[in-house]
């Protein structure tokens, strides 16, 4: 039935854990001059050594209480057949819901944080299950990740499984509702529903906008909050558009490792969010939840 949820498999019991209260950022989130940043490691994860990088996020993640997901993905194969600025909320999510459906996530970039707004750790998962020969994609879309660096030939040959990342997260703890987190994604519409594809098996998503919020409540919160969203706000003058832009322009440093991917993008969404939300939005970004660039 549009609208209903049950359809879809509810995240596992955890165990009970004590949560720790928010803090207060450190200092450079609230400065007036931009504090250049210690450039911030990411973790490439393939079958190889996805145990141990896993098991590393796992024992992080208890302590996470701000998490940013970025999923990279073979572009768009539905498209409306007008303008997406007059389209409806119904009729984009439509579009939404058939392209992740029908499409293969290609690598999934998480980034925490604790409560006090320290880094814990990046990761890049790559992805195998995408078979350019066989599965729909579009080719510019490839065609612009392989120029940021991703080989889609070596993830099928070396990355891991969507079914082995999701039996892990189900287990991180990450999606416990005991425990109050802030999800945090740029222009996240279709970051949020392919990580939602993830962690249900590769379920479909619902078949209506209100059955997707709700979805996305029961997984992830009612914490999820838009990077792009926010740097468009009247109270954040001269912000550039793009992700690398804003980042850049608030004086935080690429990542090392892999500086131009999924994870790369999930450490500098949480980067701009926390300065965003501390400084340009004094701590105030309710006006701000729940609203996803691409959606609403």
């Amino acid at each position: 039935t549009a609208g209903m949820f049950p359809r879809f498999p509810p995240p596992p019991p955890m165990p009970f854990y004590y949560t720790s209260p928010m803090q207060p950022p450190p200092f450079y989130f609230h400065a007036a001059v931009p504090v250049p940043s210690s450039a911030v490691p990411v973790r490439s994860v393939w079958a190889w050594n996805f145990r141990e990088e896993s098991d590393k996020l796992c024992h992080l993640a208890w302590n996470a209480r701000y998490v940013a997901v970025d999923v990279h993905y073979p572009g768009l194969v539905h498209h409306a057949d007008r303008n997406h600025n007059i389209l409806t909320v119904e009729e984009r999510y439509a579009v939404l819901k058939a392209n992740v459906d029908a499409l293969k996530p290609l690598q999934v970039g998480i980034a925490l944080r604790d409560g006090h707004g320290r880094h814990l750790g990046a990761w890049e998962f790559n992805l195998r299950d995408f078979c350019a020969v066989s599965d729909p994609h579009d080719e510019n879309s490839l065609a612009y990740l392989a120029g940021r660096g991703l080989d889609v030939d070596r993830l099928r040959v070396r990355g891991l499984s969507a079914q082995m990342l999701r039996e892990k997260l189900l287990r991180s703890g990450l999606f416990d509702p005991r425990c109050a987190r802030s999800w945090i994604t740029y222009a996240g519409a279709y970051h949020v529903a392919y990580l939602l594809k993830i962690v249900t098996g590769g379920a479909p998503l619902p078949q209506d906008m209100a059955g997707f919020v709700n979805a996305v409540r029961r997984y992830f919160g009612d914490q999820v909050y838009d990077v792009a969203r926010m740097a468009a706000d009247a109270d954040c003058p001269a912000m550039p558009l793009g992700l690398e832009r804003i980042a850049d322009h608030l004086g935080f440093r690429p990542p090392l490792g892999s500086p131009r991917l999924a994870a790369a993008a999930g450490v500098h969404a949480l980067q701009v969010f926390m300065r965003l939300k501390y400084r340009e939005l004094g701590g105030d970004v309710e006006r701000h939840r729940g609203l996803l660039q691409g959606l609403h």
